[in-house]
């Protein structure tokens, strides 16, 4: 690993990372999407045969219940055993999560005048699981439990063909109610505009490649989006006394995400650094994704600190989607922490444990987003309004205000809208 020392001017390149060029991706999904807005279904065909090498027809498009439930009888019993199991921890953290967040509240500002906020569910919301490098049957749990969980009436999922028999299966236990074989940007024009096939949706989410990202920034408006990903990171804070097998196993488990993921060692010892680089040494002999795991280490630095404080400042700079602290006092650190994705604490907290079944969700901010974005949520298909019930006494007590901003602002119709009531 790269070694820098915090307070060295190189710490600011590791903190300042780069994410993803969109432009070249802008140009082509701009294309794409323009082409699915004016010809509908017949370009989302004709761009799943060019990108995915899969014919498929308004007859074979959608993935029928039958078809969900056949791969669900092809996977390992085991696999169904544990997604269900993960299911059951996610929706128990997102449904309490729902309820905590829409009980509302009533305030009466003045005496006659109430104002009562409303929490509804979004109507429709689009689902986008990633193929390629890998099946992702997760991404499927944690984009759908929470839109479920929220109580939204139609929940929609894209995916490119061929669809893996994992990734169905996960539909069907979160009850999806479409499921569509048809990926790339053409799939996020299709959700924000609709065509014969697919209706349009309120609102798009889950990770892609950076065409898919630039596709739902271009649709940005037409309906809403989560945020756009860009490489998967960890930092992990270790001290002195923590185990180095637990660490290098950590950022081993996030090396394998992907070439460009990113990988932090943050610690107050130089005898760690090197612990923790003889044992990826040798725990990288059992990796069976080795290529990618070698590429993206090649990215991974370890930050040496001298104390647990610059390692507590270092981290709220770098914002991590995942941060793990193994040190003797953890919760101190944690309660210092502003800035994070999520927090795992402790020795027996890894990622992959949040990444699969602890119940909370694995979509989070990345690229220092966690300065100003939380991680996905039910909070993300809800939507809030306000009820304003004002009686004559009410609006008499304001009447002054209202009509000395309003003529301030040249809106006299504002102020006489008031003036004619008295």
């Amino acid at each position: 690993m790269r070694v820098v020392k915090y307070g060295d001017v190189e710490v600011r390149k590791v903190v300042e990372r780069y994410g993803v060029e969109f432009d070249s991706a802008f140009e082509a999904a701009r294309n794409i999407v323009g082409e699915v807005k004016s010809r509908s279904d017949a370009a989302v065909f004709e761009f799943t045969k060019k990108f995915d090498k899969q014919e498929i027809t308004a007859g074979t498009i959608r993935v029928s219940d039958r078809e969900i439930n056949a791969a669900r009888k092809r996977i390992e019993p085991k696999l169904i055993i544990a997604l269900e199991h993960a299911y059951k921890n996610i929706f128990k953290f997102h449904s309490k999560q729902y309820k905590e967040i829409s009980k509302g509240c009533t305030v009466e500002t003045e005496k006659g005048i109430l104002i009562t906020e409303k929490t509804v569910p979004l109507e429709s919301v689009g689902a986008y699981i990633p193929g390629g490098r890998a099946a992702y049957p997760s991404t499927v749990l944690m984009t759908c439990v929470p839109v479920k969980a929220a109580g939204v009436k139609r929940l929609v999922v894209v995916s490119p063909p061929p669809i893996s028999d994992a990734v169905l299966a996960a539909c069907g236990i979160c009850k999806v109610d479409e499921v569509y074989c048809v990926g790339g940007a053409q799939a996020v024009a299709a959700l924000a505009y609709g065509t014969e096939s697919i209706g349009k949706v309120d609102k798009i989410v889950g990770p892609g490649n950076k065409f898919v990202q630039a596709a739902k920034m271009l649709v940005y408006g037409k309906v809403d989006i989560d945020m756009p990903a860009g490489p998967s990171e960890v930092l992990i804070i270790a001290d002195k006394n923590s185990n180095p097998k637990y660490v290098a196993a950590d950022l081993l488990a996030q090396a394998e995400h992907d070439p460009d993921a990113r990988c932090i060692l943050v610690t107050d010892s130089e005898k760690k650094i090197e612990e923790v680089e003889d044992e990826i040494e040798l725990q990288l002999r059992e990796a069976k994704r080795k290529t990618i795991i070698n590429e993206s280490l090649r990215n991974s630095v370890a930050v040496l600190v001298k104390n647990m404080s610059q390692a507590t400042e270092f981290a709220n700079e770098y914002a991590p989607e995942h941060l793990e602290i193994l040190s003797d006092n953890p919760k101190k650190i944690a309660a210092k922490i502003r800035n994070a994705g999520t927090i795992f604490i402790g020795e027996y907290s890894p990622v992959s444990a949040g990444d699969y079944a602890t119940g909370a969700n694995h979509v989070l901010p990345t690229d220092r987003a966690a300065r100003f974005s939380s991680e996905l949520s039910t909070r993300d298909f809800i939507r809030n309004f306000t009820i304003q019930e004002i009686n004559k006494n009410g609006l008499k007590k304001i009447s002054e205000t209202i009509q000395s901003i309003a003529e301030a602002e040249s809106f006299d119709a504002h102020a006489a809208a008031v003036k004619k009531r008295f």
